[in-house]
């Protein structure tokens, strides 16, 4: 038997009624889930902050978005980066850097460094499941990556099983 009036009043089976429950809360309670949301989201926002001092790196941690560096990474992988300007970038090293004109930084391994006299490095990159170099994903016109273009280098990582 229906009600009259009951008709489209149910709550979902979830029983997840955001905007009711927040209408039944007084004000102080209201208050305090704000503040609550507020201190986590801030909380967050320090540790990020704290990480990209302690590595230098502009963004410590970055996910593995393509298959390129296969087997030794793979898609979902996690890779913490540091960024110590004062250590030299050796061939081998895995490192995670940015293109002009490309948004989404790439993690691929140096192949080869060319250090000149005043102390100048560049490098190129290649991905270790790739055939060719990284030069057809630099800027037109580049041919080697240079300690400006570096995001961060690979010191740890964690799989995702």
């Amino acid at each position: 038997m229906v009600r009259a009036g009951t008709v489209g009043t149910h709550l979902p089976a979830s029983g997840l009624d955001i905007f009711g429950d927040l209408r039944k809360m007084n004000k102080r309670q209201l208050y305090y889930q704000v503040l609550n949301f507020a201190m986590i989201v801030s909380s967050a926002l320090m540790i990020w902050k704290g990480l990209i001092v302690l590595t230098g790196s502009e963004s410590p941690i970055v996910v593995v978005l393509s298959g390129s560096m296969e087997p030794a990474f793979h898609r979902g992988d996690l890779l913490f980066l540091t960024n110590f300007r004062e250590d030299p970038i050796r061939a081998g090293e895995i490192v995670v850097f940015k293109v002009e004109g490309r948004d989404i930084p790439i993690v691929h391994r140096v192949i080869k460094v060319h250090e000149k006299d005043n102390g100048d490095i560049k490098f190129l990159t290649k991905g270790d499941n790739n055939e060719v170099d990284d030069r057809g994903l630099y800027k037109e016109g580049q041919n080697w990556l240079e300690k400006k273009d570096v995001v961060g280098r690979a010191r740890g990582m964690h799989f995702w099983l």
